[in-house]
């Protein structure tokens, strides 16, 4: 089944990523950043309920689907309770959970900054402009998407497939070499004149911060 959501999230648009288990589950939450979380309640070792728990009492907010066999009132209440948005029983539709997934994400899990920070850099989402140190930059059109994105998930590492789909849309014809282009030209902007910002995380993606972690 998690392979056949895969397939049917990938076709739909979204980039994913799996986990076998609910500690991997746990790990990955906790070190990217997503913008919904799909939860089986009968994760193998830890449960999604238990995940989800986790995640919650560290202050993660991103939206959870939690997907399960158990369809008792109890079960639902124990599942909304962990910190779960949203709670879908099997067997279930595959629109239905498209539906619930896109829904999800709409929510988001806060009202998104209209200043996006990393370090002394500044993002003005609703102006489009781009300061560092005060000063302003001048970026084109990709480069100030994939910047935002970045910003958006300021110290945390972003997929390179999710920077695909993100800033180039789902099934376009843009090779690897191209992301690397454009991350080298976004460097010789942003850290013209500071220190570095912008980090490779070799064979997953890049993350935008101070601390090369």
């Amino acid at each position: 089944m998690r392979e056949l959501l895969q397939q049917g999230l990938e076709e739909d648009g979204h980039a994913v990523t799996l986990a076998a288990d609910g500690a991997t589950g746990l790990s990955l939450a906790e070190s990217y950043s997503f913008d919904v979380l799909v939860l089986d309640v009968m994760l193998p070792g830890l449960s999604g309920v238990k995940v989800c728990r986790s995640l919650r009492e560290a202050r993660r907010q991103t939206p959870i689907l939690m997907l399960t066999a158990r369809d008792q009132p109890s079960d639902i209440v124990e599942g909304l309770n962990s910190g779960a948005d949203d709670y879908l029983t099997k067997p279930f539709s595959f629109d239905v959970f498209l539906a619930r997934v896109r829904a999800a994400g709409r929510r988001g899990p806060a009202p998104r900054a209209v200043c996006l920070r990393a370090g002394d850099l500044e993002v003005d989402t609703g102006s489009r402009e781009v300061r560092r140190q005060g000063v302003r930059l001048h970026l084109s059109k990709t480069e100030y998407a994939l910047l935002e994105l970045l910003a958006r998930h300021a110290g945390f590492v972003v997929p390179r497939r999710q920077i695909f789909t993100s800033v180039w849309g789902h099934g376009a014809d843009i090779g690897s070499n191209t992301l690397d282009a454009f991350i080298r030209l976004l460097r010789l902007k942003i850290e013209a004149d500071g220190s570095k910002l912008l980090h490779t995380v070799r064979g997953i993606g890049y993350r935008l911060g101070e601390r090369d972690a």
